[in-house]
């Protein structure tokens, strides 16, 4: 478990808003290479690696994306400071106070801060009540600039990314704290899968894919690049946390819907079946505003048996948190699952 969270936190401090994702999946591939696991890249830039089964007619796919929340360069403003516009969906509270970079088109990186324009008690009565949105958040950028041509002096423009701090940390007791575990979590889960079933020469018995996508954040990571073998189709990603939810940071969290409808009936029961026959913590649960790259894909018209689990996460889309027992939930069914037959249809 120590090997996967030191994983997470390599992954969650690289930035790779969704556009800007290059740097993260050159890692991934890395690491996928170094454990022998063969890999190709999508148009999109995603990545696939593969391991054959003993059943190359019938295929399985599992998807974890890499991509995160993030902004661009909005306007250059007047003042010295920049307006950004979101990646993803977020709200600005969830960033106010947040340092982040600035990554320019030359591959220059600017430090900032980005904040409310009224953020001083002192200056502004409105500093509490003022509206957090792209008009009054800006980016203060830790340079000496005093105007909009100071600004374009450094190199930064319009369309530039802005990537989060990470602010990763491991707890004593278990605890990963660190935006963008949604879901380099995941992507670090599957990671060790492969690892696992590599040094355990374990046979598969069907092909098995593993597609790390780069666009879920915007919609549509995960709907291209199934093979038309694939019958099974399983997204990896967070647990959604919150009133009314069942989902908790010590278990793993299986989805009976979301936003886009129930996932396939037959493949949740199977994951109950294995989850309990294994004695591992699970939940099931509902997420009321979410999708994902497996509803993607339904959407996208692929005739597959979709389904959706990921370790519990608290705070999605803000100050995110896990614990090492769901990660360990998450990696214990994901190892029983794609050793087991697939659901009859």
């Amino acid at each position: 478990m120590n090997e996967t969270k030191d994983l997470i936190k390599q992954l969650v401090s690289i930035p790779s808003p969704s556009g800007k994702t290059g740097k993260v999946i050159q890692f991934v591939e890395d690491y996928l290479k170094k454990i022998h696991v063969e890999t190709k890249r999508n148009r999109k830039g995603g990545l696939i690696a593969t391991l054959p089964g003993e059943n190359n007619q019938e295929h399985r796919m599992l998807t974890a994306h890499v991509d995160t929340l993030g902004a661009m360069v909005k306007e250059v403003k007047p003042n010295g400071r920049l307006r950004l516009d979101l990646i993803g969906g977020f709200r600005y509270n969830s960033i106010e106070g947040e340092y982040c970079e600035i990554h320019t088109t030359s591959g220059k990186i600017f430090t900032g801060t980005i904040l409310m324009h009224q953020t001083s008690v002192h200056v502004y009565k409105d500093a509490g009540d003022a509206k957090r949105d792209q008009v009054n958040m800006e980016v203060r950028i830790d340079a000496r600039v005093e105007n909009a041509e100071d600004i374009r002096a450094l190199g930064i423009e319009v369309g530039d990314f802005v990537s989060f701090d990470p602010r990763v940390e491991l707890t004593d007791n278990g605890f990963i704290k660190s935006r963008h575990l949604d879901d380099k979590a995941s992507v670090a889960i599957l990671l060790q899968l492969m690892k696992r079933l590599k040094e355990e020469k374990v046979a598969l018995p069907y092909t098995t894919h593993f597609l790390i996508s780069n666009n879920e954040e915007i919609g549509y990571g995960g709907n291209s690049n199934i093979t038309p073998e694939t019958i099974e189709y399983l997204a990896v990603d967070m647990g959604a946390m919150g009133d009314g939810q069942s989902t908790d940071e010590y278990t793993v969290s299986i989805c009976v819907k979301d936003a886009s409808g129930p996932y396939h009936y037959e493949l949740r029961k199977n994951l109950v079946e294995l989850a309990v026959e294994n004695k591992l913590g699970y939940k099931l649960d509902i997420y009321p505003y979410y999708g994902s790259d497996a509803s993607a894909a339904i959407r996208a018209g692929h005739d597959i048996v979709h389904g959706l689990i990921g370790p519990g996460i608290d705070s999605s889309h803000a100050f995110e948190r896990t614990h090492e027992e769901s990660l360990l939930n998450t990696e214990k069914l994901l190892y029983h699952y794609v050793q087991s037959s697939m659901v009859s249809i």
